[in-house]
């Protein structure tokens, strides 16, 4: 899977000849093929692309990568050397670069590398470009996100199983990406974060030696990445029994995260439809202990855009994927969020996520 025809349409609506690719995420985008963060380039123009790595990638980029001429770099032919000739050979003018990834440093060689050439290349802001692009999801894409949610989805199964008092946080993150690699993925999305009891409260709180006990929440958020492509989903558990409280702060959830769910839809924006969800905390008086927005997008990167928040005012588009994970977290005592992840469509939106939401207790 490969974007390139999309990236070269998209350069002429911005008047540019070609885009020069630095971030894994935007790389993988273009060519289907990883590699991590420093170790390639993809330049993508409007007569094609070229992907440049050196001799510990090539061999396995030239298994998958398709549509783009692979070019290995070399103590000889180095980076700027090749670079540069690309540039001469597609009669780049304007090229496009990634403004909110590529370092200052970066940056001025490259200005100075292209302001050389004859002719000079002028380095134009295209962050955006990108951003719009993976904004809305294709037919593959979406099969690829899906996968990696029904293996997250199994990971759980197996580890309701295993969750019981005197179990530490730690051994339940340990065993949820365990299982994640088990059944398919090629890594985690993010470090796990397995909270229970007090710890609850923490809604990025990191898993640790407390030992589970009775009458308390169990929070698991996590993820994998399958070819290419991230899961994200939380489900809260209680354990032995749960008090009238918890049942009261389960049920709010729950009933907001199905009124984001209700209003989320293509051309709806991202603020609409947290406040769908986060008025429902608010009129059970829990208003202040709802944190963070309702959901953000999810794809090649966990936190992409769009996103469904009070700060976005803009329609979210059709094809969009996002979480959407309201959650109300009360200092010292306990915390719960539930996380499904939904894809946008002109009437409304279809849930990727099909483990059961209703409050299990183990």
């Amino acid at each position: 899977m490969n974007h390139y025809e999309q990236i070269s349409a998209a350069l002429a609506d911005q008047d540019l000849d070609a885009i020069l690719l630095t971030s894994a995420a935007n790389r993988f985008y273009a060519s289907g093929f990883f590699i991590p963060e420093g170790d390639g380039v993809v330049l993508a123009s409007r007569s094609g692309a070229c992907f440049f790595t050196d001799a510990r990638y090539t061999e396995a980029a030239g298994r998958v990568l398709t549509g783009a001429e692979l070019l290995e770099l070399t103590p000889e032919r180095t980076l700027s050397a090749q670079l540069s000739e690309q540039i001469f050979l597609k009669g780049i003018r304007r090229l496009g670069f990634e403004e909110n990834h590529m370092t200052v440093q970066a940056y001025r060689r490259y200005e100075k590398l292209f302001a050389e050439g004859k002719p000079s290349c002028e380095l134009v802001p295209a962050g955006a470009l990108m951003a719009g692009l993976r904004r809305s999801k294709d037919p593959e894409e979406l099969a690829s996100l899906e996968a990696a949610q029904r293996i997250a989805e199994r990971a759980l199964e197996d580890i309701l199983q295993e969750i019981r008092p005197g179990v530490t946080e730690k051994e339940i993150a340990a065993r949820l990406q365990y299982l994640m690699l088990h059944y398919g993925a090629s890594d985690m999305s993010f470090d796990p974060i397995v909270v229970s009891g007090v710890n609850g409260s923490l809604p990025h709180g990191v898993p640790s030696e407390k030992q589970i006990q009775a009458g308390e929440f169990v929070t698991m958020d996590f993820g994998c990445i399958y070819q290419g492509y991230c899961s994200d989903m939380t489900r809260t558990v209680a354990v032995g029994y749960a008090s009238s409280e918890m049942w009261h702060v389960y049920q709010t959830v729950l009933e907001a995260q199905a009124a984001g769910i209700a209003a989320a839809r293509a051309g709806v924006t991202g603020k609409a439809v947290d406040a769908a969800a986060r008025d429902v905390i608010a009129a059970a008086g829990f208003g202040a202990y709802f944190t963070h927005s309702f959901g953000h997008g999810v794809g090649v990167e966990i936190h992409e855009a769009p996103n469904a928040s009070s700060r976005n005012e803009e329609p979210l588009p059709a094809g969009a994927v996002i979480s959407a994970e309201p959650g109300i977290y009360i200092p010292g005592k306990l915390g719960v969020r539930i996380e499904d992840v939904i894809v946008l469509t002109e009437d409304g939106c279809r849930n990727l996520t099909k483990a059961p939401k209703e409050l299990l207790i183990l």
